[in-house]
This record gives C-alpha cells, structure tokens and sequence, in this order.
C-alpha cells in the first residue's frame, strides 16, 4: 500500500466522521453560543475534509487539474462522485463567511479605537 493510498483511506475515515458530528450536532436544540461555534467549526471541517477527498480521489483516477475547490467539485460532478457540484461550492463559499463572522464575535469586543 502506497502513501498516498493510506491517505486517502485516512481522509475518507475522518471525512465520515466528521460528517456524522455534524450530522448530529445539526439535529440538537437550543444550542448555547460554544455549542453554535462548535456547529461552524464541524462545517468547516467537513467542507475542508469533502474537497480533500474528492481532489485525491480524482489525482488517484488520474486527472490532472488546478485543485481548487470550484474546479475539484465540477469535476467530481462531470466524473458522477457528486451529483450537486454548486452545493459543495456554496458550501465552500459559506464556510468562508462562518470563519470572518466567527473571528468578527470574537475579537471584535476586545478591540480598541483610540
């Protein structure tokens, strides 16, 4: 077994599981604030883990392309690992507004202007 071949059993586990956390997470109520960033950290994470997955399984079928998370996904559709390329790039495209929002609650109080 190849290095890369132990890395994409390690991303494909460790996708599953952070999926199945959020899966869970997702369907529990009256979340308290850590509870709610604990929500956007999973996200992100399963977002980050599913583009990684998906780009390694397309370099082991042999494609050769710019890995970005737009082209990665459009080619997971067009090869069928996907059925909704636009999902995971909306999704992509939030995990980045979760993060600013997240940093901005956060640091935001404990700044100050002079």
């Amino acid at each position: 077994m190849t290095d890369q071949d132990i890395r994409w059993i390690q991303r494909a586990q460790n996708y599953e599981k952070a999926f199945l956390r959020l899966k869970e997470t997702m369907e529990m109520e009256d979340l308290n604030e850590l509870e709610r960033d604990g929500v956007c950290y999973q996200f992100k994470m399963t977002m980050d883990l599913a583009w990684s997955l998906l780009k390694d399984a397309l370099i082991k079928q042999g494609f050769s392309f710019s890995p970005s998370p737009k082209t990665t996904f459009r080619l997971a559709q067009q090869s069928s690992w996907i059925d909704n390329a636009q999902l995971f790039i909306d999704g992509i495209e939030l995990r980045k507004c979760i993060i600013i929002d997240c940093i901005w609650m956060t640091y935001h109080p404990h700044i100050k202007c002079r």
